[in-house]
């Protein structure tokens, strides 16, 4: 009976797609998120804006950036599932220091681990490839993003009326939070174990890799199973065959081949200019969104003291989540060559973006510094779906 249960788990993009929707689902539904600013600034936390801009929220930025690629390459190698656990203990960690802990060190210690729970985002949109067929790609792609875009929503809504309607503390939004990223915990529980990966375990990994001739005819004559074929899941209890394990190199090896194809594979995409321009601009924006997005509350913090005036940051979220979401989906209806005109629509939505961040600055309205925030990520989530767009192009024709 287990044997069978295993095999229909396996047979089926169905199950592990609504597992991974389920996890980003309650990693993403987050009501406290909004008001992290006022809430280290308030009583519950007792920490200046000064210590919040220039001590707390750094730390975030450099953890990230430390993390990202280390982890991109382990996540690759232990084949997704155990990062999405690890992000999962980094987020229960996360708000349990949030609640619980007090001081300036343990903040930052927040926002160290929160830097954790970002670098492993990658294994969310990285491991539903490794258990669905090529055939399901766009339809789980368009489930696991639309997902995170309706809790991120939720969470904004809802943490705006408990706040303004509920007169709810912040204390307990971030209790609601913890509880939904310990569900989001037990739901990466519940994913199979991919058997391929990108770079480490990918399938015909002898066909792209350089080995030795009968190595690489051992491995790709036993590389297939009835259920890789038929819906590109592998069963979790099939191991290889002792003839496979007498064939394949040793892991380190291994693992030294598949960096030198990965660095080959880069020099070869970055050859062509145009897509080394799509990179640049896709590295420097998300750049200065991630920096954007971190120190916001802090502005709207200065422009209206969340001590003395009605604190509206979860609708603000809200619709710009919603805007963001709604621009994104607009592009794909857009009959438009975007290999021509894709870079004039780069300029003008980039010159947007830069003209609401100066908005945003000069401005000493709180509603002008809102709407400011809308049109800067409406933009910046339209440009960001151009750019996969073109990026796609450009890497097909290099």
């Amino acid at each position: 009976m287990m044997d069978c249960w295993k095999g229909a788990i396996c047979s089926s993009w169905i199950y592990p797609t609504l597992i991974i929707c389920a996890n980003g689902f309650f990693s993403t539904m987050r009501p406290s998120e909004s008001f992290l600013t006022p809430y280290l600034t308030g009583p519950d936390k007792n920490l200046t804006v000064e210590q919040v801009t220039n001590q707390v929220f750094p730390v975030w930025t450099y953890s990230y950036l430390a993390l990202l690629v280390p982890v991109f390459l382990i996540t690759d190698y232990l084949r997704y599932k155990p990062i999405l656990l690890l992000q999962g203990i980094s987020f229960i960690v996360t708000w349990l220091l949030l609640l619980f802990a007090h001081g300036l060190v343990a903040m930052q210690l927040v926002e160290f681990f929160y830097g954790m729970v970002t670098a492993t985002e990658v294994a969310y949109y990285a491991y539903i490839y490794s258990v669905v067929s090529a055939d399901h790609y766009q339809r789980v792609t368009s489930y696991c993003r639309s997902i995170t875009l309706v809790a991120a929503t939720l969470a904004a809504v809802l943490g705006q009326l408990l706040v303004s309607l509920a007169d709810v503390s912040y204390f307990h939004l971030n209790a609601i939070t913890l509880a939904s990223v310990s569900l989001a915990f037990v739901c990466s529980f519940l994913l199979p174990m991919p058997q391929k990966s990108m770079f480490f375990h990918r399938k015909g990994v002898s066909e792209t890799l350089p080995q030795p001739d009968k190595a690489g005819a051992g491995l790709s004559s036993n590389t297939s199973s009835s259920c890789q074929q038929d819906k590109g899941c592998a069963p979790a209890d099939t191991g290889p065959t002792p003839a496979q394990q007498a064939q394949q190199p040793e892991p380190q090896h291994h693992v030294l081949r598949v960096l030198v194809q990965l660095g080959k594979d880069l020099k070869d995409c970055y050859s062509s200019r145009k897509l080394l321009y799509w990179s640049l601009w896709w590295a420097l924006a998300t750049a200065g969104f991630n920096q954007v997005v971190n120190y916001i509350q802090v502005l709207w913090d200065f422009r209206a003291p969340s001590h003395s005036s009605a604190v509206y940051n979860g609708a603000v979220e809200a619709v710009a989540t919603f805007l963001g979401s709604a621009t994104s989906m607009a592009v794909g209806y857009v009959k438009v060559n975007w290999d021509l005109t894709g870079e004039l629509a780069l300029g003008i939505f980039s010159a947007m973006d830069a003209g609401s961040l100066f908005l945003m600055y000069f401005t000493d309205n709180i509603w002008a510094c809102y709407a400011g925030y809308l049109a800067f990520k409406a933009c910046y989530m339209l440009l960001i779906t151009i750019a996969t767009f073109s990026f796609t192009a450009a890497t097909l024709h290099s």
